[in-house]
């Protein structure tokens, strides 16, 4: 890996990164209250509302492969590698996802580039929070925007 790449990798933050703290400002201002990183759930959810047994991540669009959006490219060099890693990336996603839904928590997914439009993203949000029937069918929120 060149000494750029690594310095710039290093620099990726897991938490308290800048689109988590635009989703908890907004929550914060709508009143709802949460908890952070709670360890004891599968994945240590980014945010937790106990009240509404819902969870929220907030995925950057590179590493866990935003379907369809500009942020999720592939690095040039060590295609074979950096492939491999984004599809441990998803399939981790998927079952801690899964193991949350089966414990009765509500997950939402909510994707780094939809944090810039915080209306609809607000919208979204308290639409998920008030509507028990929120999730559809597949068991995967309306703000998850994965593609499955």
């Amino acid at each position: 890996m060149s000494e750029t790449r690594s310095r710039n990798m290093s620099a990726v933050r897991g938490k308290n990164t800048e689109p988590e703290m635009r989703v908890r400002r907004l929550l914060h201002a709508k009143g709802y209250r949460f908890r952070l990183h709670r360890s004891d759930l599968p994945g240590t959810p980014d945010i937790v509302l106990p009240r509404h047994r819902t969870v929220i991540f907030v995925h950057g669009c590179f590493w866990h492969r935003h379907t369809g959006c500009k942020r999720a490219t592939t690095p040039k060099t060590r295609v074979a590698f950096w492939t491999e890693k984004f599809e441990r990336n998803v399939a981790r996603d998927r079952l801690k996802e899964t193991a949350l839904r089966e414990m009765g928590w509500q997950v939402i997914v909510v994707w780094e580039c939809e944090t810039k439009a915080t209306e609809i993203l607000a919208a979204k949000l308290v639409a998920a929070l008030t509507n028990s029937s929120y999730p559809s069918e597949s068991g995967t929120s309306e703000v998850d925007h994965r593609g499955e």
